[in-house]
């Protein structure tokens, strides 16, 4: 059984809650947030293999940070890791649909399933799934909620009165 461990850190868009599996980055999770696990998966309290992580998100809030650098643990499907993988390569304060994600993919015909996966990501704003927008530039579906994922992209293209921290 692996080992896991969990804390909390603030932020402009609530509390945080870093999950940790043998020492590696395995969530983020928001408040209220749509497929947050339960609390109980989390592991013992223990803020040790976090500072970094910390370090890293306080940078990104302060507006000093754009790309994280940090070991992560994605736990999910091969199709999932694909998704979350193409994630991570949406620059700083851009966007992509859905369908722009399935076609990088290679595979056209797959936004839906392309969305899903987004929906799933276990380590929020570090894999930047709020990068993600519908065709017509709507802000569809974020799993923690479009007020967050609205303030996340203002922050990222530059509102001043999101760089909180």
């Amino acid at each position: 059984m692996p080992d896991k461990q969990h804390t909390i850190v603030e932020s402009p868009y609530g509390p945080l809650t870093l999950v940790a599996t043998d020492g590696v980055l395995s969530g983020l999770y928001m408040t209220a947030q749509r497929h947050r696990p339960p609390e109980e998966t989390f592991g013992v309290p223990d803020p040790g293999p976090f500072g970094e992580t910390a370090r890293q998100l306080e940078a990104y809030f302060g507006g000093e940070l754009k790309d994280f650098d940090l070991e992560m643990r994605l736990e999910g499907t091969e199709f999932q890791r694909c998704v979350w993988g193409q994630l991570r390569k949406i620059p700083y304060g851009e966007t992509r649909t859905y369908g722009e994600l399935a076609e990088e993919l290679g595979k056209p015909g797959a936004s839906r399933a392309v969305g899903l996966a987004n929906g799933k990501n276990p380590i929020g704003i570090i894999v930047p799934c709020h990068r993600v927008i519908g065709s017509t530039g709507s802000l569809t579906g974020y799993g923690g909620g479009l007020d967050r994922k609205q303030r996340l992209l203002a922050f990222e293209g530059g509102a001043e009165d999101d760089a909180l921290f």
